[in-house]
């Protein structure tokens, strides 16, 4: 009896659109599909470990494919676990649906020695960019009835009774008919299907079985050959991991890498290592070419699949790869691994220890000759990844200063580009003995802030920090070199010449009465006022003490954080003796007193405002701009 159903998941639109959108190439289908039997082979075999079923050997599974021409279909056969008829309508009937990422949480709490390589949702849809008709024929291991699932995308799908001799699942792909634009018979040619496997299955641990039609010599005769079905075994069953790396082109690691790992774009790095030892491991570990689109932020899971002796342990083994290098994705076989290991045995595994040290190791050794032969592609990782490295010193308390500090890089005020540490102290300035910085939104904003004049005036070059973590970062590294980091905006910088010293003495003692006047009309709005030489064309700036910069203050207010609300650096108003205005401030405090006040206020905020701070009152402000138009117009 036929069950007609609807799909679940926002119907025909939704599925239209990841059958077109998803995959650039409709050759793809195959890989899903042949992952998708894996998978279920596998799920078997974990069933056969977890409930001790005797009869069931990995040795003994395969998939099987099988081509007809003149019916047009591709049979896609497996004897893996198969599916009950309520399975077939759960995985099948909602798109995007995942039964392998079911079992991946599932064998979080049990035996780890099965490999899982894709998710049998969205992969299985992208059948329908070569078959405008799909039929799933499937038989629950230890279940007696056998079900199909039919679909053509128009009208839902339906689920009924079938037959089947065996337990496991068989995909028919009944295939598009041919257009100008689109060859779907190609789906069918032998020589097609054995290029496909070998380009992107050729890893998969199961013999990819097939039917073909070889051409051999006629017994008796010495040149008359004939046709001749054989079964051939079309992929090598070798993981690429132990394949020997001058013999793997940098196609099949790109693609490889974007089946296994779910990536639309080819790596930027592969770094593919066999160490032999007192630990022997495969590794095979990426970088992406892109910041994953969840990388920062608490759903990202950082780790390496942990392979021993080719079988599969866990499938993000933290242990492997540290936090500062979470970026790197990959994995490693080792032949000194426990299989029945269990996580908890895992973390005190001295092997593990072991190779994840040789793998941190490894990865640091990549990306200073990637800095040093291979600047643009260090610049272009470094923007993808180089905060974590930030975090990496940050969240260590500078622990890992010292492996980490020469793969930071700054933007340079003078070179106008990514630097490195090195080569800013390499460039310093002659009696230059700190390294200079200034922090804010973007690299154009922090270049208008007045309080980077004078020292780039005095030919030091400032590092420009624009992420969230840098200063918090440099706080921890304290020095470079033994070179200290000075922020420009915090505190006195001691760059002035004894004689420019004497003059902001004398103006300071010549106005103190002035200045006393400034600060007891901001009352506790600012910690200080006074005369700075740090300002050349601007007439005003502020200045934070030591401790808490400005920006540190703007990062820990946007934490939900109620305590780091309540932190707040200090305020210190700095006036430029030298300037047009400082001369009007002298000519009012002359006349009239009382007007410093407004005049004042106004200084206060306008410094707010170039430091990237509100306002407490804006409409005030206005009004005492307004005032100060009127009379000047008078």
């Amino acid at each position: 009896m036929s069950d007609k159903k609807q799909f679940k998941t926002e119907s025909k639109r939704l599925l239209d659109l990841m059958i077109n959108s998803i995959y650039s190439h409709k050759e793809i289908f195959l890989r899903e599909l042949i992952s998708n039997a894996s998978d279920a082979s596998d799920k078997l075999y974990y069933k056969a470990l977890q409930e001790n079923i005797q009869g069931i050997s990995r040795e003994d599974m395969a998939i099987y494919l099988k081509a007809d021409k003149e019916q047009r279909t591709l049979t896609i056969e497996d004897y893996g676990i198969g599916m009950s008829k309520d399975e077939l309508d759960s995985l099948l009937g909602t798109i995007a649906h995942s039964g392998s990422d079911e079992f991946k949480k599932a064998l979080e709490k049990g035996v780890d020695n099965v490999d899982i390589i894709g998710q049998f949702g969205v992969g299985f849809y992208s059948a329908f960019m070569v078959a405008d008709k799909v039929e799933v024929f499937s038989k629950k291991y230890g279940e007696e009835k056998a079900y199909v699932w039919v679909s053509d995308t128009s009208d839902g799908y339906e689920i009924n009774e079938a037959s089947l001799n065996h337990h496991g699942t068989m995909i028919v792909l009944h295939m598009k008919p041919n257009t100008e634009d689109e060859d779907y018979d190609q789906y069918l040619e032998q020589y097609r299907i054995e290029a496909l496997v070998k380009k992107y299955s050729d890893y998969i641990r199961y013999p990819i079985k097939m039917d073909v039609t070889v051409s051999k010599k006629k017994e008796g005769t010495e040149d008359e050959y004939e046709d001749v079905t054989e079964t051939r075994v079309l992929n090598s069953m070798v993981p690429l991991w132990k394949r020997n790396k001058k013999d793997i082109t940098k196609e099949e690691y790109d693609n490889f890498y974007k089946a296994k790992f779910n990536d639309f774009e080819d790596p930027q790095r592969v770094m593919h290592n066999r160490v032999e030892g007192n630990v022997t491991y495969d590794s095979l570990l990426f970088i992406p070419s892109h910041t994953p689109q969840n990388y920062y932020s608490t759903d990202y899971e950082r780790g390496l699949q942990l392979y021993s002796r080719g079988v599969f342990i866990m499938d993000k083994c933290k242990d492997l790869v540290p936090e500062h290098f979470r970026f790197v994705r990959g994995l490693v076989d080792s032949e000194d691994l426990n299989l029945n290991i269990s996580r908890e045995m895992l973390q005190h595994d001295r092997s593990l220890k072991v190779i994840a040290d040789r793998i941190e190791k490894r990865i640091s050794s990549e990306l200073e000759k990637m800095l040093k032969n291979e600047r643009e592609e260090y610049v272009k990782f470094f923007n993808n990844f180089g905060m974590q490295l930030k975090f990496g010193i940050y969240n260590s308390y500078g622990m890992l200063k010292d492996k980490l500090q020469d793969l930071l890089m700054f933007y340079s005020a003078n070179k106008k580009e990514l630097i490195t540490l090195r080569e800013y102290v390499d460039n310093m300035a002659e009696g230059q003995t700190e390294i200079y910085f200034a922090s804010g939104e973007t690299t154009n904003k922090i270049d208008l802030l007045p309080q980077v004049e004078a020292v780039k005036d005095k030919g030091y070059d400032i590092l420009y920090l624009t992420d969230n973590v840098d200063e918090f970062c440099l706080q921890m590294m304290r020095d470079y070199d033994s070179k200290t980091f000075k922020n420009v905006t915090q505190g006195d910088l001691n760059i002035e010449t004894e004689e420019e010293k004497k003059n902001l003495e004398e103006q300071t003692n010549d106005n103190k009465d002035m200045i006393d006047a400034i600060k007891e009309a901001l009352g506790d709005k600012v910690q200080d006022v006074k005369l700075t030489a740090r300002l050349k064309n601007h007439p005003v700036c502020l200045t934070s003490g030591e401790g808490l910069s400005f920006e540190m203050e703007k990062v820990l207010k946007a934490m939900p954080d109620a305590q780091a609300q309540e932190l707040k650096a200090g305020r210190i108003l700095e006036i430029n003796p030298n300037h047009e205005l400082f001369s009007s401030l002298k000519k009012v405090y002359e006349k009239n007193h009382d007007a410093l006040k407004d005049y004042a206020s106004i200084l206060f905020d306008q410094a707010l405002l170039i430091e990237g701070f509100t306002i407490e009152d804006p409409v005030d402000f206005s009004n005492k701009i307004t005032k100060l138009m009127i009379e000047a117009s008078k």
